[in-house]
C-alpha cells in the first residue's frame, strides 16, 4: 500500500479538466446482437444504453492528445509549460514506445518527460499521484486514455456490452493553501491479478506464439469474483482515505467513481456512508471506458458547473492487478499561470 498527504509550501491541485469521446455512438442493440443478449438486459444488468468507438483511423494517443488539449485549455496553460506528462493506459498505442510520447509529441511539447502508467482502469489514479508527488509550483498534464473495442471478445456478453473508448485529462498546477489535493491512497492485490487479464500479447505469451484466433488476444474478466472485490475494498477504500484526510463523511460532496458498472455503483452506493455527496455516473452514456472513466467523468461534472469551490471531490477507482486508489481534493483555488 502507498498513501502520501499533500504538503505545504505548495498545495497542488486540478487546475484544468478536458475530455474526448469518439464521433461514433454504438447502442446496445448492435453490440447485443454480437453478444447474444438483449437491450434489456444490458440495461438491467449494466446500466450501459450506449457507448462510443473509436473510428478505424483512430488510436489511444489520438484520443489521449485531444482531451489533453482540452484540459490544457481548461487551465489557461501552454504545452511547455508542463513539468510532466503520465498517460495512464492498458490499451497503449504499441507495446513500445510510450503512448505519452506520442501525446507529448502531438501537444508540440518537446523535451518535457513523457511516460506510461499501467494500473489498468486504476491507472488514472496512480497516475495522479505520481505527478502530484513530483510536482512544487509548476504544472503537470494527467491523461486517462482507453480504447478497449480493439481488445474486447464482442461475442462475450460478459465484456462486450460494458466496455467503451474515450480519454479524459487533468492540468495539475499551484492551487490556494487551503485548497488542492488533500489526499490520495493506492492499494495492489497482486495475488487476484488473474481476475482481469488480455493473457496473449506479452512475454509470458508472445503473439507470435499463438494463431491469430487464439481466445487469449482478447480482454476477459471474472465478473463475479471482481463485484465481489469491488463490493468489499471500495467501502474500505473510502474509510482509508478520510482517515488519512482527517476528513468526515460529510465533507464530500461529489463522488466520482469509476464507471464499471452502473448497475454495481448504485448497488454499493449505501455502504459507502457518503449521503451528503453527489454521486456523478456517466456509465449509461458513455459505458466503462478503463482509465479514463474518472477524469470523463470529473470533467462532464466541471463543466456542468457541478463542482464549486471548496467542495470535497472523492475520487475512486479499482482495477486489474488487482489495484484500487483513491483521491480527496478540495476543489478549486487555482492560482493565475
Amino acid at each position: 500500500m502507498s498513501t502520501r498527504t499533500a504538503a505545504p509550501p505548495t498545495r497542488i491541485g486540478i487546475v484544468g479538466t478536458g475530455s474526448h469521446l469518439p464521433a461514433t455512438v454504438v447502442g446496445n442493440d448492435e453490440v447485443g446482437a454480437r453478444a447474444g443478449v438483449e437491450e434489456e438486459w444490458i440495461v438491467r444488468k449494466t446500466g450501459v444504453r450506449t457507448r462510443r468507438y473509436a473510428a478505424a483511423h483512430e488510436a489511444t494517443s489520438d484520443l489521449a492528445a485531444a482531451a489533453a488539449q482540452a484540459a490544457l485549455d481548461d487551465a489557461g496553460i501552454l504545452p511547455g509549460q508542463l513539468e510532466q506528462i503520465i498517460v495512464a493506459t492498458s490499451t497503449p498505442d504499441h507495446p513500445q514506445p510510450a503512448t505519452a510520447a506520442i501525446v507529448q509529441h502531438r501537444l508540440g511539447a518537446d523535451g518535457v518527460p513523457a511516460y506510461d502508467v499501467n494500473a489498468v482502469c486504476s491507472g488514472f489514479l496512480f497516475a495522479l499521484d505520481a505527478a502530484a508527488a513530483r510536482l512544487r509550483d509548476g504544472y503537470a498534464l494527467v491523461v486517462g486514455a482507453d480504447v478497449y473495442s480493439r481488445i474486447i471478445d464482442p461475442a462475450d456478453r460478459r465484456t462486450a456490452v460494458l466496455f467503451g473508448d474515450g480519454a479524459g485529462a487533468v492540468v495539475l498546477g499551484p492551487v490556494a493553501e487551503d485548497h488542492g489535493l488533500v489526499a490520495t491512497s493506492l492499494r495492489t492485490h497482486g495475488m487476484h491479478h488473474r481476475m482481469i487479464e488480455v493473457p496473449n500479447g506479452g512475454s509470458r505469451t508472445p503473439s507470435r506464439d499463438v494463431p491469430p484466433d487464439d481466445p487469449g488476444q482478447y480482454f476477459t474478466m471474472d465478473g463475479r469474483a471482481v463485484r465481489e472485490f469491488v463490493t468489499e475494498q471500495l467501502p474500505l477504500a473510502v474509510k482509508e482515505i478520510l482517515r488519512k484526510a482527517d476528513a468526515t463523511e460529510e465533507e464530500v460532496r461529489h463522488f466520482i467513481p469509476h464507471q464499471a458498472n452502473g448497475r454495481m455503483l448504485r448497488d454499493i452506493e449505501p455502504s459507502l456512508g457518503l449521503t451528503r455527496a453527489r454521486h456523478h455516473l456517466v456509465v449509461d452514456e458513455f459505458g466503462n471506458t478503463g482509465a479514463a472513466s474518472v477524469p470523463i467523468a470529473l470533467d462532464y461534472a466541471n463543466r456542468a458547473g457541478h463542482l464549486r469551490p471548496g467542495d470535497g471531490v472523492l475520487l475512486a477507482a479499482f482495477g486489474g492487478g488487482m489495484s484500487i486508489g483513491s483521491a480527496l481534493i478540495k476543489w478549486g483555488g487555482a492560482l493565475t499561470p
